[in-house]
């Protein structure tokens, strides 16, 4: 059962709605069924961290032009 989010072009509002099999949704706020699906960040449970490692930048190994989108190796 996956999990979307929406914008609804009723009222404008976003949210996130458990879809279930062939279910038509529509907007908890107005009701409305003319919804554009969004495209969402899948996010995994890290324990022990507090953000997603998919935020996170690379850090390198330290060397002068390695970081975030580059390596001197």
């Amino acid at each position: 059962m996956p999990l979307y989010e929406y914008l609804c072009a009723g009222c404008g509002g976003g949210f996130e709605l458990l879809v279930r099999g062939t279910e038509e949704p529509a907007c908890p706020e107005c009701g409305d069924n003319r919804l554009e699906k969004q495209f969402s960040v899948p996010a995994a449970h890290v324990q022990g961290k507090s953000s997603l490692p998919m935020a996170e930048l690379p850090q390198g190994c330290g060397r002068p032009g390695c970081g975030p989108g580059g390596c001197a190796m």
